[in-house]
């Protein structure tokens, strides 16, 4: 049985304009292969309501779980939430157990909770809450799609509060193999390889080192004795070759 597929969506202006670097895309795209959830595509949106709703809903649909990160903070272009909200046709507002939560960030919530803090209170109708350790203010689970924060630290708590609820699969293996050798000399190699062993996935990383050309073959799969098998047909390659 194939393993669950997982899509990720990254909002925000900050990360396509280059002034912020996105690296929970890459955390989670770890975490996922260790339980056995493939994630198949990455999307990133600018903090555009139609952009946004119109990737959620194109994601929700073909995918298992989708994972988003980015724009559920206090500020204006923070519209993450209530772009969720509209993609599945559900209201939003202040909810009690998120603004319950907040206030016990303050010494004075009733006065210190003010507006703008107000706003990361704001959940969809149905949703569930992803607890928050870190600076407390949840994300949120609704349908399938999970809603967390750019911030990385903040990121990581989130999805490991998450992670014991999401059923898995078979946990992807690899392993790499280093050839010192163009890619030219090896394509057809590695193209039969891949067409005799269709349930293994390659990949050819080629790199220049000290006036070298060579290339790193990844293979991925959950067979281990096929991985095992594959890794030593390349090995054979490398004797050749050397």
């Amino acid at each position: 049985m194939p393993n669950p597929t997982a899509a990720m969506l990254v909002i925000g202006d900050e990360i396509l304009s280059g002034r912020t670097q996105d690296t929970n895309t890459n955390h989670l795209a770890v975490k996922l292969t260790e339980i056995g959830i493939d994630l198949r595509e990455v999307r990133v949106v600018g903090d555009e309501p139609a952009d946004i709703v119109a990737a959620v809903n194109a994601l929700r649909a073909r995918f298992v779980y989708v994972f988003t990160s980015g724009g559920i903070g206090p500020t204006h272009d923070d519209i993450t939430a209530d772009c969720i909200a509209t993609a599945f046709g559900v209201g939003i507002d202040v909810r009690e157990d998120a603004r319950a939560i907040l206030a016990t960030n303050y010494k004075n919530p009733d006065k210190e909770l003010n507006e703008a803090r107000l706003r990361m209170a704001r959940i969809p109708d149905g949703a569930s809450l992803i607890d928050n350790p870190i600076s407390k203010a949840p994300g949120f689970r609704l349908g399938n799609v999970h809603v967390m924060a750019g911030v990385p630290l903040i990121f990581k708590s989130m999805l490991e509060s998450i992670l014991p609820t999401l059923t898995g699969g078979e946990p992807l293996l690899s392993v790499t193999v280093r050839i010192e050798a163009p890619e030219g000399d090896i394509a057809a190699h590695l193209g039969k390889l891949a067409k005799a062993t269709p349930s293994l996935s390659f990949g050819s990383y080629p790199f220049i080192q000290n006036g070298v050309f060579g290339c790193n073959i990844v293979v991925r799969g959950t067979d281990k004795v096929k991985l095992k098998q594959a890794e030593q047909s390349l090995a054979r390659l490398v004797e050749k070759l050397s």
